[in-house]
């Protein structure tokens, strides 16, 4: 009943744009108390969580080096393979297209990891 009173109030107050706001009724100290559960954790916690997501966000950024060797290796054997048989260009072009794309998207899904350590946890 009496936060009912004191909301209304409020609500009366912000309305009608009065400075001065006094509610009517006051509740106990106990009850306005707004009550929280955090995580106590100390600094040092926070120093080896933040050097965690680092460590982490730098081993998937590896992968991106691994694919960039991907596609070196996928437009390395397009080139042998058309030295090889000049008739076959057309098939042999659309596989090393279908390998450069396999081989960026996997670079682009570690990509996505390590930003997603360092900037989502």
């Amino acid at each position: 009943m009496a936060s009912n009173i004191i909301r209304s109030s409020a609500t009366r107050a912000l309305l009608f744009n009065k400075a001065s706001f006094k509610p009517i009724v006051t509740l106990p100290a106990a009850l306005n108390k707004i009550q929280s559960v955090s995580i106590q954790t100390s600094a040092i916690r926070n120093d080896i969580d933040s050097a965690a997501k680092y460590i982490g966000a730098g081993a998937a950024t590896v992968g991106v080096a691994g694919a960039g060797a991907g596609i070196g290796t996928v437009f390395g054997s397009l080139v042998i393979g058309y030295a090889r048989n000049p008739g076959l260009k057309q098939q042999l072009f659309s596989y090393a297209i279908l390998g450069f794309a396999l081989s960026e998207a996997m670079g682009l899904f570690c990509l996505m990891m390590a930003f997603m350590l360092l900037f989502a946890f």
